[in-house]
């Protein structure tokens, strides 16, 4: 069953990325409803389960909450590295790649889609443990995985062009997260992942999303259509991913 319904977020994955295809010529509402959508990914979904599973303190502080931290952190510097070493090598100057998507690293677009994959390949881990324990709690997660993967569709397919990347590179990263729930719920027959490790990765992992949603997505957003719209989509993906985590509990 755990397989069946992975198969079905493995649809509605590719229907997320579709859909962030087709909406180009409305680039800042996509932008806008993305931000929105991983704003709410993780401030009400990733949060709390990372607390939830990685409970124990380090220094009075929970752990998923500092590597949460360290997550945004971590983003931070790499982006700001990789910045630094492309300005270095004069890939920002004049009508160069870099200077198209506003000096934004490719690099950095692959990273978070490849960490989305990471969290799509975690749902898929979790839905496979949710059917072995049985009763209701695996119709909640396979409701709440389902309707989020066409989140981290469109999130993913986004965020790699965003920063630049070309189009087949977007959809190879579109292709491994729709593909991730299967073999995550797949690799449960195998073995069993430690309640805490995977707490601490969705703390970290939502880390990132953070940074990545308040200190791109949404400045671009807002940058040349300052626009209610806009701001609506953003709101509208919060309380999209608020429905989501209310209608599965």
């Amino acid at each position: 069953m755990a397989l069946i319904v992975a198969l079905g977020a493995f649809l509605m994955t590719l229907a997320g990325g579709w859909t962030a295809q087709r909406v180009t010529d409305r680039r800042h509402l996509v932008l806008g409803l993305a931000g929105g959508l991983m704003l709410g990914v993780v401030g009400l979904d990733l949060l709390p389960e990372a607390l939830h599973a990685a409970g124990r303190e380090v220094f009075g502080v929970p752990l998923a909450l500092l590597l949460f931290v360290a997550g945004f952190l971590v983003a931070h510097v790499v982006e700001r590295l990789l910045a630094v070493r492309q300005a270095a090598h004069g890939g920002s100057n004049g009508a160069g790649h870099g200077h198209d998507h506003g000096g934004r690293v490719p690099q950095v677009g692959l990273t978070a889609a490849a960490a989305m994959v990471g969290h799509s390949l975690a749902d898929g881990v979790a839905l496979g443990v949710a059917f072995q324990v049985g009763g209701g709690m695996g119709v909640a997660v396979a409701l709440a995985v389902i309707t989020h993967d066409f989140a981290d569709g469109f999130n993913t397919y986004t965020l790699t062009r965003l920063y630049g990347n070309a189009r087949r590179k977007a959809l190879m990263m579109l292709f491994a997260d729709a593909a991730a729930p299967v073999v995550g719920a797949a690799s449960t027959g195998l073995f069993t992942l430690p309640e805490e490790p995977l707490g601490a990765y969705l703390g970290f992992f939502g880390g990132v999303l953070l940074y990545l949603a308040a200190a791109e997505i949404l400045p671009e957003a807002h940058h040349r259509h300052p626009a209610l719209s806009t701001l609506m989509c953003t709101v509208g993906g919060v309380a999209g991913i608020w429905l989501v985590v209310g209608l599965a509990d």
